[in-house]
């Protein structure tokens, strides 16, 4: 596409002005090599900055006690979760498996796209990218997600989940929570975990599934992994006593019971 666009500015550039097809010839070559180059630079780019990416993450998972995988192994896309469900096509690369401070956990780069045609029929593709973490928590909860109000929220309304809304007038300004099971949502959001989510909130959001927390957010950096991680025991320990009582399964329910007690 870019080498046919050259060649009709300068076939133009002949019919127009007249000047010497020798000459416009040798500078749409120039150009064309000029092109290459500059296309062979920037895979160079990309291919040493996702090498970079790669060998800080495998650093990372060493330091951490954690396995690290540069494809998918677990499948995480096939998880029901409503973030794994936008665009036209999605994957995971990346992962780091194991355990955070005794907590199950999976970490990617996760990725979606949308595809668009033109009106000549040309394809284009927009990507959106995250980083995610998946927690197992000892729940078997219905589904419910909880995130700042922003675009991306809004694309899930075709799903058919109903916006809830709190007690608190701060907290549905700033966050959308939507759920399968409406009383569900109010055990799970109550006092304490919106007081904790409205003081400590970086544009991150949760989704709850059975037994599976996921937490994501715009794409970090190797470094700033430990901060996601910890999100996420944060919110397994801001999960309010009685959804332990009442969703709680295996033998450490009422351990947790007693940790996310005020």
């Amino acid at each position: 596409m870019l080498f046919g666009a050259i060649r009709s500015v300068f076939a133009s550039r002949v019919s127009a002005n007249h000047e010497s097809p020798i000459l416009l010839g040798v500078g749409f070559l120039l150009l064309v090599i000029a092109g290459i180059a500059a296309v062979g630079v920037f895979g160079w780019y990309r291919y040493v900055r996702a090498r970079k990416r790669r060998e800080a993450l495998f650093a990372f998972a060493a330091a951490h006690g954690l396995e690290y995988s540069r494809d998918d192994p677990f499948g995480l896309t096939d998880y029901p979760f409503r973030l794994f469900s936008l665009g036209d096509g999605r994957g995971c690369k990346n992962v780091l498996s194991g355990r955070w401070e005794g907590l199950p956990v999976t970490e990617a780069d996760y990725w979606y796209y949308e595809e668009s045609t033109d009106s000549k029929g040309g394809t284009s593709r927009s990507y959106h990218r995250f980083s995610v973490v998946i927690a197992e928590l000892e729940l078997d909860a219905p589904s419910v997600s909880i995130g700042p109000e922003s675009l991306l929220t809004r694309l899930a309304d075709h799903l058919g989940f109903h916006d809830i809304e709190f007690e608190s007038d701060e907290f549905n300004r700033r966050f959308r929570v939507k759920a399968t099971d409406r009383e569900f949502a109010f055990r799970l959001v109550d006092a304490r975990l919106m007081q904790w989510m409205l003081e400590a909130e970086q544009g991150e959001a949760y989704e709850l599934i059975g037994n599976r927390l996921l937490v994501s957010c715009d794409p970090l950096q190797p470094a700033g992994l430990s901060w996601l991680f910890d999100r996420a025991m944060a919110f397994r320990q801001h999960v309010p006593r009685l959804v332990w009582t009442e969703y709680g399964t295996g033998p450490r329910a009422g351990e947790q019971e007693e940790r996310s007690a005020p």
